[in-house]
C-alpha cells in the first residue's frame, strides 16, 4: 500500500477509503469506457466539504492525483480514473435546500438531476436543464461539463442556472463564489468559470441553483421527412422566427433503432424525425405548432401528427431521450457532442452521413437541433480491429468537419480525455495558452484531473 493511500486510511477510515482492487474497479471509468482508464491507489466516498478539503491536502502532500467522480455517467472519460490517483466520489453527498421565497436551492454534487426536479417539484418550481440522461446523472456531472438537454434551446443550460458553490482548490482552500441572488457584477465572474471545467481547476462541493416556476403542459409535434436536408431546412426555418421548448432531430438509423426497441409505430423510411413542443399557454402553442406544421410541409414532411395529450407527447420524447442506448444495442458507441451555428447544421448533418459513408461504419445521429447540437453516435465493433479503426478515423474526422464548419468539439458532454487531442485545433494557440495559464495559476502541481482537456 502506497503511503498516500495509508494515509488516508489513517485519517478518514475503510469505510470511507477504498484500496481493494475489486471494490475500486466499478470507479475506474464513465460511460465513455475510456480504453486508457488507469488503476486508482484509492477510491474516497466523501460526505463533506471537509472531507474533500481532507482529500485534497493529503494529495498535494504526497503529490498524487485526484478525479473527482459523481454518477459515472459521462461521455467524454472525463472522470476516467489515472494511475496511481485518488478518485473521490461525490456520490455520498445528497443534501438540498429548497428556498421558494428566492426560487433558489442549494444542492450537493452527489445529487441526480432527476432527484433535484421532483425535490423542487414539491415546491411549485423547476430545474430546467435536462441531458438525456437526467434519471441517472448527477448535478455535480452537470456542473463540471456544463450538461445541456432537451429544452436547453427555450431555457439555457446548467451555466444559466448556477448562481453560486462551494469549490475546494488544489491545496484544500474551500472558498465560497457567488450566492442566491440573481443579478451580482462583483469581482471577475468566477462562479462561471468553474461550470464547465471538468474538476481541472478545483471540486465542486455545494451549487446554489436559480429556479423557475413550474411549466406548463407542453404541446407535441412530430414530423416525418423524406430527406435530411427537409429536415434540417425545417429545423433552420423555426428558429429564425419562434423558439419552442424543444426541437429534437433523429436520423434514419436512431429512428430504426428506437422501433426495434419500442415498436411505437414510426416510420421506418424516413430519413428523419423532429419532435418539436411549445409550452405556451394553450391558444399561443396551438398556434406556434400550426405554423411549425406549415413549415414542415413547406419542406415535404411526409406526416405530421400533433397531440395536447401529455401522455401522447411524453412518449415521443421518452423514444428520443432512449436513442443512445437504442443504438448501443448494435455494438459498443463513440459518442459524439459536436454543434454548429444552426444555419450549418445541414452541412454537419450530412458531413457526418458521407463520413460514414466513405469509413464504412454506421453512425446514428440524434441532435438537439434547435440548438445546433448533434451527438453522432458511431458503432464499434471491438472484435474487428479494420472495423474499429475506421471507427477511431470517423470520430477524428466528425470533429474537423464540427471545427471546419464554425462550430464545436463539444456542446455539453466535456472535453473530458477523448476528445482532448482536438481541443488545440479548436480554440487556438493563443486561447489554448489562456486556458493552461489559468489552470497552471488554480492547480500548479497539475494534480485536479491530470489528462483531462489540458
Amino acid at each position: 500500500m502506497t503511503d498516500a493511500a495509508q494515509h488516508l486510511l489513517d485519517v478518514l477510515g475503510p469505510d470511507m477509503v477504498l484500496t481493494d482492487p475489486d471494490r475500486m474497479a466499478g470507479y475506474r471509468w464513465d460511460r465513455a469506457n475510456d480504453p486508457g482508464a488507469g488503476t486508482p491507489l484509492a477510491v474516497v466516498r466523501v460526505s463533506s466539504t471537509e472531507d474533500v478539503q481532507t482529500v485534497v491536502r493529503i494529495a498535494a502532500e504526497h503529490r498524487v492525483p485526484v478525479v473527482t467522480r459523481g454518477a459515472g455517467s459521462g461521455l467524454s472519460g472525463g472522470a476516467s480514473a489515472v494511475d496511481g490517483g485518488i478518485v473521490l466520489s461525490t456520490e455520498r453527498m445528497r443534501a438540498i435546500e429548497v428556498d421558494p421565497a428566492t426560487r433558489t436551492c442549494v444542492v450537493e454534487p452527489g445529487l441526480l438531476n432527476a432527484e433535484v426536479k421532483a425535490a423542487v417539484a414539491e415546491h411549485g418550481l423547476w430545474y430546467p436543464p435536462d441531458p438525456s440522461s437526467y434519471e441517472i446523472c448527477s448535478i455535480g456531472g452537470n456542473v463540471a461539463t456544463n450538461a445541456g438537454g432537451l429544452c436547453c434551446v427555450k431555457y439555457g443550460v446548467t451555466m444559466d442556472y448556477v448562481l453560486g458553490m462551494t469549490v475546494v482548490l488544489a491545496d484544500g482552500t474551500a472558498v465560497e463564489l457567488g450566492g442566491p441572488r440573481l443579478k451580482d457584477s462583483a469581482g471577475l465572474s468566477m462562479t462561471k468559470l468553474f461550470v464547465g471545467s471538468e474538476g481541472t481547476l478545483g471540486i465542486v462541493t455545494r451549487i446554489v441553483l436559480r429556479l423557475l416556476p413550474a411549466p406548463r403542459p407542453a404541446s407535441t409535434l412530430v414530423a416525418m421527412f423524406p430527406s435530411l436536408d427537409d429536415t434540417t431546412n425545417t429545423v433552420c426555418d423555426i428558429t429564425a422566427g419562434m423558439r419552442p421548448s424543444t426541437i429534437e432531430f433523429m436520423d434514419s438509423a436512431s429512428i430504426n433503432a428506437v422501433e426495434d426497441v419500442t415498436h411505437m409505430g414510426l416510420d421506418r423510411e424516413a430519413a428523419a424525425l423532429l419532435v418539436v413542443q411549445s409550452d405556451e399557454p394553450c391558444g399561443q402553442a396551438a398556434t406556434e405548432l400550426e405554423a411549425v406544421r406549415e413549415i414542415c410541409g413547406g419542406h415535404h414532411a411526409l406526416e405530421v401528427f400533433v397531440t395536447d395529450d401529455p401522455d401522447e407527447g411524453e412518449a415521443f420524447v421518452a423514444a428520443r431521450r432512449m436513442a443512445i442506448p437504442a443504438v448501443e444495442k448494435r455494438g459498443s458507441l463513440l459518442l459524439e457532442d459536436v454543434g454548429v451555428p444552426i444555419p450549418l447544421l445541414g452541412a454537419l448533418v450530412q458531413g457526418i452521413a458521407d463520413i460514414a459513408r466513405e469509413r464504412d461504419v454506421e453512425i446514428a445521429v440524434i441532435a438537439h437541433a434547435g440548438d445546433g447540437n448533434t451527438h453522432p453516435l458511431i458503432v464499434v465493433d471491438p472484435t474487428d480491429p479494420d472495423q474499429a479503426e475506421r471507427a477511431a478515423q470517423a470520430y477524428g474526422e466528425v470533429m474537423t468537419l464540427a471545427i471546419g464548419l464554425g462550430g464545436t468539439i463539444t456542446g455539453e458532454h466535456g472535453v473530458g480525455r477523448l476528445k482532448k487531442p482536438w481541443l488545440g485545433d479548436y480554440l487556438g494557440p493563443d486561447a489554448l495558452a489562456l486556458n493552461r495559464r489559468i489552470k497552471d495559476a488554480l492547480d500548479p502541481d497539475g494534480i485536479l484531473n491530470p489528462g483531462a482537456m489540458f
